[in-house]
């Protein structure tokens, strides 16, 4: 079974173990790679996200880390940027600068008509009440910013992974059980892909939710569109909990190897590199 995984938050920001938690839970299960990516810091203070002036200490902590462990994992270290606006994405400078062996690339946040910053990233009854305060209860426009903040993020580049990419639509889903069946939405997903196929980057196959709410990010409805466009793909848990690093993943494995996707890839001696699904 492959085992790595590049998608992981620590108490740097909404995680709920310190980073070497994580990392001797990766080694006990007996990982070949394993890399942290806590979420970023935004203009703004969140209760999710990394500060700016922490994340010297992210970057201290984690050198020291790889070194106490180069005997016994490759470890790796990036960050979770969202794209927010022009000036708060992955290709800002700030983010370029950090020493990262690489960066994914999300959208958490929209801004409704009045500019206010909304979190969408958040429980289905939430979502719904967001909806109807911020959004005018219009769902269609509301899916469509969301993956015209990706296609944006996309086209401004500065990542290596896409984050979670259809994300929104398991929340979608329950405000309108139909809404990914729909021909505008389909066509949505497929404009998508294919400009992350035409840009080279790699799209993540989260498995956070899936023992919780029996999904996969994207959907595996898409991954024949993955197959389709030849994404290269590799298999993260979102893990905010140490014992969740491996979860969900022999399932997203054998769903991508269903759909006739047969390889992964993983950072190996520092360089991404294709590997067979077994």
């Amino acid at each position: 079974m492959n085992l790595t995984n590049y998608h992981s938050h620590t108490t740097f920001c909404d995680g709920r173990a310190p980073m070497e938690d994580f990392i001797k839970e990766a080694i006990r299960q007996g990982f070949t790679s394993y890399g942290i990516s806590s979420h970023a810091p935004l203009p703004f203070p969140t209760r999710w996200t990394m500060e700016k002036e922490n994340v010297s200490s992210y970057l201290d902590e984690f050198f020291k880390l790889k070194k106490i462990y180069k005997d016994k994992i490759e470890l790796y270290i990036g960050l979770e940027i969202d794209y927010l606006d022009e000036n708060s994405n992955p290709a800002a400078e700030y983010f370029q600068n950090l020493p990262l062996d690489y960066r994914i690339g999300s959208v958490h946040l929209l801004k409704d008509e009045k500019g206010e910053i909304v979190d969408i990233d958040c429980s289905k009854e939430v979502f719904k009440e967001r909806l109807e305060k911020h959004f005018h209860n219009d769902l269609k426009t509301t899916v469509l910013a969301y993956y015209n903040q990706l296609m944006t993020m996309v086209g401004l580049g500065g990542f290596d992974i896409v984050g979670h990419a259809d994300k929104i639509a398991y929340n979608a889903s329950f405000c309108q059980v139909d809404v990914t069946a729909q021909e505008w939405y389909k066509q949505t997903v497929r404009e998508l892909f294919a400009y992350i196929a035409e840009k080279g980057y790699m799209m993540e196959i989260n498995t956070k939710a899936f023992h919780q709410l029996g999904v996969f990010y994207p959907s595996v409805t898409n991954f024949s569109l993955i197959r389709e466009m030849n994404i290269p793909v590799l298999v993260n848990s979102d893990s905010h909990f140490p014992e969740l690093v491996n979860d969900g993943r022999t399932e997203a494995l054998q769903a991508l190897k269903s759909a006739g996707i047969n390889v992964v890839m993983e950072l190996t001696g520092g360089v991404w590199q294709k590997a067979l699904i077994l």
